[in-house]
């Protein structure tokens, strides 16, 4: 089968790889009809690139439809349409039955002493190939796996499920934003944007939006958002306590992470991780999980613009072991900070009626921005890094060529312009 590996650090091509089969009794294979690119890829893609083997296949937002199953596995099978999360969860240990799916013992990273194994996401979490493929091994598919309708709507109407409808779920739930209160989301990214979304769904009275790329910032807007610019706002905090009363938000979502660039980045930190990017990764490795830093723009912008007694809800992803935090300020304004991997089988239930409905209540009908072949994977991963061509969210289709005409746009909200087929 053809599938996007990694082949270096910020190189990525499109091989000819074995096609997976059932190994376990819990397993199933798909036949991806959708794969997205998400932020976290790009962690992969550079920094993180000592956990990655050349040729292993990256990915952890596909959908498709089922051609075999293992014999434990009932709730679904061949010729089913299916979500897949990006936690490999099992359902039934302690963990799962506490919503902590992404904490699951089955299939924690021991020798790595991470939490469960996840799709795409290199040694770190298991080793486990990703779904950026023509085909996709689905271990744990008694559990994970995901019925949705064969209805004839767009792959996009359910792909998000995979990861970032029930990520940005949970960022707003851990940012514990009273009712009609007020958030503030830094970073509007596929993960930011839906935040926003979530937020004012559940009944935020003030979202506030934060990014520095017009298209971002666009979007959010046509999703009654109020927007900030970075690049026109010299004193962010200050900015946000003239729109909530003097006193900042009750929450601050951040959506960026580690991959922190800008005014929103550490220039420091990021001399580090090219450093260690160019060791060896048997030096790296060890490099990183011993004296790792992140760039922590965002995250000190949460903790200076949050009002005291609020609570950071931490989104994007970080690495970093050795962290300078800022615990002076921390702990004066008494904020709550809550964060992790998103448990994603814990929101899926939840979350099913909202995605399914045809009003389309949390817009997922407009975030995709580019449609692409698998083949043009390479391209998207670029564009993605460096925000060109408008790129918000890319998905990847493996059963098309790349002829450049890959079907009609799926962006449905009023206002919004037509997604592109090519980059």
């Amino acid at each position: 089968m053809r599938a996007l590996t990694w082949q270096g650090k910020e190189k990525v091509s499109v091989e000819d790889v074995p096609d997976p089969g059932i190994t376990e009794p819990t397993d199933a294979v798909i036949k991806v009809t959708s794969t997205a690119v998400c932020g976290s890829d790009l962690h992969l893609y550079s920094p993180l690139g000592a956990f990655v083997d050349p040729g292993y296949v990256l990915g952890h937002e596909p959908m498709g439809i089922v051609q075999e199953v293992g014999p434990e596995v009932t709730r679904i099978k061949p010729g089913d349409r299916v979500v897949i999360p990006f936690n490999v969860s099992c359902g039934s240990c302690w963990m799962c039955a506490h919503g902590l799916q992404s904490q699951c013992e089955t299939t924690q990273v021991r020798e790595q002493d991470t939490g469960a194994s996840l799709l795409g996401f290199g040694k770190l979490y298991g080793d486990v190939p990703g779904g950026q493929a023509e085909y996709l091994r689905v271990p744990q598919a008694h559990y994970g796996a995901i019925p949705v309708p064969d209805d004839g709507e767009p792959d996009e109407r359910y792909l998000y499920l995979s990861d970032v409808v029930p990520t940005a779920w949970q960022a707003v739930q851990y940012a514990d934003i009273p009712a009609g209160g007020s958030v503030v989301v830094l970073g509007l990214g596929p993960i930011g944007q839906m935040s926003a979304r979530v937020a004012r769904h559940r009944g935020a009275d003030q979202v506030i939006a934060v990014d520095l790329v017009p298209e971002r910032l666009a979007m959010a807007r046509r999703h009654g958002i109020t927007t900030l610019d970075l690049r026109d706002t010299d004193d962010l905090p200050a900015a946000v306590r003239d729109l909530t009363g003097g006193r900042g938000p009750d929450g601050v979502i951040d959506a960026v992470g580690m991959e922190a660039h800008g005014s929103l980045g550490s220039k420091a930190a990021e001399a580090v991780q090219k450093g260690v990017g160019l060791l060896p990764d048997a030096l790296a490795r060890p490099m990183i999980k011993k004296f790792g830093v992140d760039r922590l723009g965002a995250l000190y912008l949460a903790v200076s613009t949050v009002r005291r007694g609020g609570t950071l809800s931490l989104a994007g992803i970080y690495g970093g072991v050795v962290d300078p935090l800022p615990m002076l300020e921390l702990f004066d304004k008494q904020i709550t900070v809550r964060m992790g991997q998103a448990n994603i089988r814990r929101w899926t239930d939840d979350l099913m009626p909202l995605v399914s409905d045809p009003a389309d209540p949390l817009g997922v009908l407009d975030l995709r921005t580019h449609r692409l072949s698998l083949e043009e994977g390479p391209e998207a991963y670029a564009a993605f890094q460096k925000k060109q061509d408008g790129a918000i969210k890319i998905v990847l289709n493996p059963t098309v060529p790349a002829t450049g005409a890959l079907g009609t746009p799926s962006a449905e909200a009023e206002g919004a312009p037509p997604a592109v087929d090519r980059l």
